[in-house]
């Protein structure tokens, strides 16, 4: 078919092209919050699907969490000649063995003091009500009293009932059965694992996923290290404070202490607040004043020394931005989203970061060799 001249003129409604369409500010933007809008939505839908797979979910964070944690141990069986399968199944008894010695502990501690902490529990019960109503606070003893009842009700309200007692613990029980056998399945095939998933991504591509998968996995390791070096700090100190003043359950607080510090500024804040408060209870206002000053220097220790030299280190975020973290995943999952607000906003951040300054590989072009040349 002959080409039209010059000079010919177009059909009616058809515009000549003049250059690749490019769409205005407004369609650009419009284009941009529609994508937005999706990535929200699919956001949405992926974290209502979490929720409703809650055992799942949580199962797979905390096998996450503990598999960075075991892993040195894991590594160090390794280098001493031990298969992966038993540096694996090892790393997963010593966590098995750690879990069921503290819970131990814990139950005999608790329940051998339970019947001789009853009666000084009711008489500082008694010392605080006395000192809100007759203190500098001077509050309306009805309006104590029924704070008191409303506090006691709701601590009744959260115990469970026989039946819902039975099947919380078959709960906990699976959850930490399906912990340890992922957690096994990580440290020994993790890096085949990865290699499959890495595998399945186009050629040009494996390097950026492959190097993001890296610096991802080192970032959530040297959080959970960081943090459980932190906590073993905070837990020794304020163990130790707890100890000298001799508080009954000093033991089951240091182990409170520890594991609330893997929630940042919340945790430190009420499992510090358990302490004094359990310590005016059982042994009066003068060591709860001394646990409290024990409180506060070591929250000045980990807060002026241990997070800018540890965690800073390891997770290069701001305060701020720690803060709003914690907070968002408090007010979306709860106690687990303030456990894995902090360490996911980590790990997307690194990951951001790497796929930002790490640009595609071109993909190499077969050399046309002679004969093509030749064409």
């Amino acid at each position: 078919m002959d080409e039209p001249s010059a000079g010919t003129v177009p059909p009616a409604g058809r515009l000549p092209r003049t250059g690749p369409f490019r769409p205005g500010g407004a369609a650009r933007l419009a284009i941009g919050c529609a994508a937005v809008l999706g990535v929200v939505a699919v956001g949405w839908l992926v974290l209502g699907l979490l929720v409703q797979l809650a055992l799942v979910t949580c199962s797979l964070l905390a096998a996450l969490l503990l598999t960075a944690l075991a892993a040195p141990f894991t590594r160090l069986l390794r280098r001493l000649g031990a298969p992966a399968a038993l540096a694996a199944a090892g790393a997963v008894l010593a966590l098995l063995a750690v879990i069921a010695g503290i819970g131990a502990l814990v139950w005999l501690r608790t329940s051998s003091r339970i019947t001789e902490l009853a009666p000084a529990i009711t008489v500082g019960i008694d010392r605080i009500r006395a000192w809100l109503v007759d203190g500098p606070l001077g509050l309306d003893p009805e309006r104590v009293e029924g704070i008191r009842d409303r506090i006691v009700t709701q601590l009744f309200e959260v115990v469970p009932g026989p039946v819902e007692g039975a099947t919380m613990a078959v709960t906990v029980v699976s959850a930490l059965l399906l912990v340890l056998f992922i957690v096994f399945f990580l440290l020994k095939d993790g890096a085949t694992m990865w290699a499959w998933v890495v595998e399945r991504v186009p050629a040009t591509q494996r390097g950026r996923v492959d190097g993001a998968g890296e610096r991802a996995w080192a970032t959530l390791s040297a959080y959970v290290l960081g943090v459980a070096a932190v906590a073993a700090v905070d837990a020794a100190l304020i163990g130790l404070g707890l100890l000298v003043v001799g508080v009954p359950l000093w033991l089951s607080l240091t182990l409170l202490t520890f594991f609330g510090a893997f929630v940042p500024y919340f945790g430190a804040v009420l499992s510090g607040a358990a302490a004094v408060l359990v310590t005016l209870v059982t042994n009066g206002a003068g060591d709860a004043v001394t646990i409290l000053v024990v409180v506060l220097v070591v929250q000045q220790i980990e807060g002026n020394l241990l997070q800018p030299l540890i965690m800073r280190r390891a997770v290069h975020l701001h305060p701020v931005v720690t803060l709003v973290a914690v907070t968002s995943g408090t007010l979306l999952g709860g106690i687990l989203g303030a456990v894995v607000a902090v360490p996911l906003t980590a790990v997307t951040h690194h990951v951001v970061e790497y796929l930002r300054t790490h640009r595609p590989a071109e993909a190499q072009r077969p050399d046309p060799g002679p004969a093509a040349v030749a064409a």
